[in-house]
């Protein structure tokens, strides 16, 4: 059993900040990765931004040098520091978790939480 929520989404003006997070709980060993995807209606979801099981981190190119992703590991929390943000920052927020189960565990899955809205207007 593993819960992903997300939070601090909210409306912000062009250029505003904001800092999203996303929490992982349940009866699990470990989250091997966590990345942040976003969809806009009528779009497909895309991969915004991510940190690898090997702790690096990739962004799209749309919000490199804007927006930076960090993990926590101790708190299974993972975070999305917006900046300068645009209109088309605006789509709900979603966070992805790979999930190992118990130590030693070969399998693993992936756990999505339920989103969270940004909207970037004036």
């Amino acid at each position: 059993q593993v819960q992903l929520v997300e939070s601090g989404g909210g409306l912000v003006q062009p250029g505003g900040s904001l800092r999203l997070s996303c929490a992982a709980s349940g009866n699990f060993f470990a989250t091997k990765a966590m990345a942040w995807y976003r969809q806009a209606p009528g779009k497909e979801r895309e991969l915004v931004a991510e940190v690898t099981s090997s702790g690096s981190t990739n962004y799209a190119d749309s919000v490199k040098g804007r927006f930076t992703v960090s993990k926590d590991n101790a708190k299974n929390t993972l975070y999305l520091q917006m900046s300068s943000l645009k209109p088309e920052d605006t789509a709900v927020y979603y966070c992805k978790a790979v999930i190992t189960p118990a130590k030693g565990s070969w399998f693993e899955y992936d756990s999505w939480g339920q989103g969270t809205q940004v909207t970037v207007s004036s």
